[in-house]
């Protein structure tokens, strides 16, 4: 059961300087790839695979803060475009066509799809697909905070991609504590004798050495030297 509190999570939303245009970009946060719909969907079903009643608590828990999160980017796309709607800049944007308001839209006017939302059955996967999500997510907010007209409308955004952070950092504690969070190895399937096989195939200029080809963890096998005519 959900409950709807009339009151956003974190950092209060204050707009000092309208702009649809940003309105525009931050859609990519509410109906894009990385967005928040798309985080609290992926984690929400992602909780009914998992055994651990720990983990399954955590990723309700955090899939319930992505709905707060979109409803905060939301908000700030509101504010952007209710005081807008006559301008010229408001014309340009996909607001003219859509009206004010957040929409199922990236910042291109593509439709959110479900296609966006990965998961596969397997808490260890699923826990690192999450970091790579965060870490998608950050990166969009890290640009977003860039261009961000004003400085109300930035301190949202680094408190949003302040909690993309903190989400990495449990989703981590997860792999850990289940003793996976550097271990290659998931799922039931055992690799053949090619695993430790490190194949140099980049011929051209010096070979770069470094711990992911370095024995005793890896065997170096060097390409074929080139046959000469």
């Amino acid at each position: 059961m959900f409950f709807h509190k009339k009151e956003i999570i974190g950092k209060p939303i204050n707009v000092e300087t309208p702009s649809p245009q940003f309105a525009q970009l931050l859609l990519e946060q509410f109906g894009g790839a990385t967005g928040e719909l798309t985080a609290a969907l992926q984690y929400w079903v992602q909780s009914f695979h998992v055994e651990n009643a720990g983990i399954k608590d955590m990723l309700q828990d955090i899939a319930i803060e992505e709905f707060s999160h979109l409803e905060m980017v939301g908000k700030l796309i509101e504010v952007h475009t209710k005081n807008a709607d006559q301008t010229a800049a408001f014309s340009s944007t996909l607001f003219a066509m859509r009206g004010i308001g957040p929409h199922f839209l990236d910042s291109q006017g593509s439709a959110w799809t479900a296609n966006y939302i990965n998961e596969g059955g397997d808490v260890v996967r699923d826990l690192r697909a999450n970091i790579a999500a965060e870490a998608g997510a950050r990166q969009t907010y890290e640009q977003l905070i860039k261009l961000a007209p004003d400085a109300g409308t930035k301190e949202s955004l680094v408190h949003l991609l302040t909690r993309e952070i903190s989400h990495t950092k449990m989703f981590m504690k997860a792999l850990d504590s289940l003793g996976k969070l550097d271990d290659p190895f998931f799922g039931n399937v055992q690799p053949d004798e090619t695993v430790d096989i490190y194949y140099n195939l980049s011929t051209n200029g010096q070979d770069e050495r470094g711990p992911w080809n370095a024995e005793p963890d890896f065997n170096y096998i060097a390409a074929p030297a080139e046959k000469k005519a």
